[in-house]
């Protein structure tokens, strides 16, 4: 029994590496008044390239959006999610909901599957309260991390992250973090075989929503 449940661990682990070395690249950084989020549009299945316009990023409401990252039919529920119980809370209380209830109900979502979920997901927006971006990032077992800089989730994310942590400026203006976001994206689509095609973008800050 004992020889078992140690099998059944180590599965467990290797199941969960593999799980988030999944074939893509999402983004998200903080910049002077606001955030900068982008993936690119590559859809892969085991190394076969399934769709070259896959969509991996939603807007959740006005000043909130999310990246996607693992099994498309388990993020594109999760967003779906995101979207009714912000939309809920929203007719609730006449205020739209702030980027940190976002990423607390992927989290509890996430949280509540442990691993049924294939799911890696960086959630980032504008709070309206705090005036200032928020980013926040989402693992397949429901961790929730916040970033003050930058994040990166997929398996291109190390080349981006190499190219964030040399250039990442506090304080960065709209237009330069948006030049950031596509050098860092184009970096891994250059290197890694599970990102490619076009670059999805947004920018979140006081005016909202603004797909680049």
């Amino acid at each position: 029994m004992m020889e078992n449940n140690n099998n059944l661990k180590q599965l467990d682990r290797e199941q969960i590496e593999k799980m988030l070395q999944t074939g893509t690249t999402t983004v998200g950084i903080i910049i002077k008044d606001g955030v900068v989020i982008g993936t690119e549009s590559q859809a892969t299945g085991g190394t076969v390239v399934v769709s070259k316009q896959a969509q991996k990023l939603f807007e959740i409401n006005q000043y909130t959006a999310a990246t996607i990252a693992g099994g498309v039919a388990d993020c594109q529920y999760v967003v779906n999610q995101l979207r009714a119980l912000s939309r809920l809370k929203e007719v609730e209380e006449g205020v739209i909901p702030e980027p940190k209830y976002v990423a607390s109900i992927c989290r509890n979502i996430l949280f509540s599957g442990r691993t049924y979920f294939l799911s890696l997901m960086i959630v980032g927006g504008y709070s309206l309260k705090e005036k200032t971006g928020k980013l926040y990032g989402i693992d397949l077992l429901g961790t929730l991390y916040e970033e003050n800089e930058y994040l990166s989730f997929g398996s291109g994310s190390p080349f981006s992250l190499g190219v964030l942590e040399a250039e990442w400026r506090s304080g960065l203006s709209r237009s330069k973090g948006i030049e950031l976001i596509k050098t860092a994206i184009t970096s891994s689509k250059e290197r890694d075989a599970g990102s490619g095609f076009e670059l999805q973008i947004c920018t979140i800050g006081k005016d909202g929503f603004k797909q680049v």
